[in-house]
């Protein structure tokens, strides 16, 4: 059996002798996912994890990767795993925003989080104690199970040259972020990534955001809009979960709970990792490709910055546990400022 480092590694990490396997329990589980294997860091990652548990536990565990649409909607497996339709499944946190609007803090907060500070405050700072009150109403147990950089603003079809120039733009954005360009005036709705550049093309959009670099450039957006807005201010971070049914976790003996929360604490590491080694190779092809690059400049940035705060604030005051975790990321983000101020090089430093 082939087994890659990443593998072994965990391996080393969970069980010193061959004597523990028996202690997994024996289940076979049908995940469906969200995103398509073939998309770097965002869909891979949920395979990868796959992959490790089904060798670690000599395969008494295993959690079999269903694409897209193949076993339900893609938007739909939060539903399915609440009602125990299915005993887990992959996705993006924030498509169920509608009835969870906590859950859109989780899958991306804007001018919120970066990855590794994500993941700081999930582990060490009281986020993953919100995260599962947030979602054991639900009958859902979440594992934060991917983590990658951000995502880029859009692509569109035309050049804009202040916010002005957004009203009235059909734009694809899901969570929070679409909320707040609703504020310029745009028409958001959210489309699934495999239907994007049909829209693009056709003209049903003027303009999407979807993800990284990487994998918009694996989606071809780059052949129907040529102008590529940046930084990702809307997701510094984007946070992919599993979702158990919290039944089916409750009936997990100990150990093999233990090893699927390892496993996804490995798939943190490979998924941000893979994603902050591909992006430069990525935008610099799209340059050689005739991609219009552009960043943001500060005065947009703090339109974004103004409109987040007044989206941030209404929904605070509507919903109890959307100020909670609000108020529990804005605190770490202020405490862990000065840190990132002073113990970090500026992130120009080295440029020309």
């Amino acid at each position: 059996m082939k087994k890659t480092v990443s593998t072994l590694l965990l391996a080393g990490t969970i069980t010193a002798a061959p004597v523990a396997m028996a202690d997994f329990d024996r289940i076979r589980w049908q995940v469906p996912m969200a995103f398509s294997s073939s998309l770097t860091a965002l869909g891979d990652t949920m395979p990868l994890v796959s992959e490790m548990v089904s060798n670690v536990s000599d395969g008494r565990v295993t959690l079999q990767a269903f694409e897209p649409g193949k076993l339900v909607p893609a938007l739909s497996i939060f539903d399915n795993v609440s009602s125990g339709n299915i005993p887990a499944g992959y996705s993006w946190m924030g498509y169920e925003w509608g009835q969870i609007p906590a859950s859109a803090l989780f899958g991306a907060t804007p001018f919120g989080l970066e990855s590794q500070e994500f993941l700081a405050w999930m582990n060490h700072h009281g986020g993953k104690e919100l995260l599962e009150e947030l979602y054991e109403p639900y009958n859902v147990h979440p594992i934060l199970c991917g983590t990658i950089s951000p995502e880029s603003a859009g692509w569109f079809t035309e050049e804009m040259n202040g916010v002005e120039d957004f009203k009235g733009l059909k734009f694809r954005a899901a969570g929070l972020g679409g909320e707040i360009m609703s504020e310029f005036g745009m028409s958001v709705n959210v489309l699934p990534g495999g239907e994007l550049y049909q829209a693009l093309e056709t003209g049903v959009l003027d303009a999407t955001e979807f993800s990284l670099p990487i994998i918009d450039k694996q989606l071809g957006f780059y052949q129907v809009a040529k102008h590529y807005y940046l930084p990702g201010w809307h997701q510094p971070s984007t946070n992919q979960y599993l979702y158990v049914n919290l039944d089916k976790w409750n009936d997990l003996n100990a150990q093999t709970q233990s090893l699927i929360e390892t496993a996804c604490m490995a798939g943190n590491a490979a998924a941000i990792a893979k994603a902050e080694a591909l992006q430069g190779a990525a935008l610099n092809e799209f340059e050689e490709l005739g991609v219009n690059l552009h960043q943001y400049d500060e005065s947009v940035l703090k339109e974004f910055e103004a409109a987040t705060e007044k989206v941030m604030q209404k929904y605070s005051e509507q919903d109890e546990m959307f100020a909670r975790v609000y108020s529990s990321m804005k605190e770490f983000q202020a405490e862990h400022a000065i840190w990132k101020t002073y113990g970090y090089l500026p992130r120009d430093y080295h440029l020309d």
